[in-house]
């Protein structure tokens, strides 16, 4: 696994427990400006993690499909990607 992957995992686990703790803060009846940002921090997490997933994606899949004369259909797939990540 490399560093970018290890990282997004960190950072997805750190996010399931703010999750896991949002939740609890619900269940709990915790005031409900707390539990927006205790979300806002978790999606920040995730947001974080998907960038490291797309530049591991660049810097290794992409790269070598344009080694390997395939990079027009990774270009493709990365627009589409960057098109789900901008809202479009």
């Amino acid at each position: 696994m490399n560093a970018e992957k290890k990282k997004a995992l960190q950072l997805l686990k750190t996010a399931k427990g703010q999750i896991e703790a949002t939740i609890k803060m619900i269940e709990d009846g915790r005031y409900c400006v707390d539990v927006s940002n205790q979300i806002l921090a978790s999606q920040s997490l995730l947001k974080k993690a998907d960038l490291l997933i797309i530049k591991q994606h660049m810097n290794h899949c992409v790269k070598d499909a344009f080694e390997n004369d395939r990079g027009e259909e990774k270009i493709e797939e990365v627009i589409e990607l960057l098109g789900r990540v901008v809202g479009k």
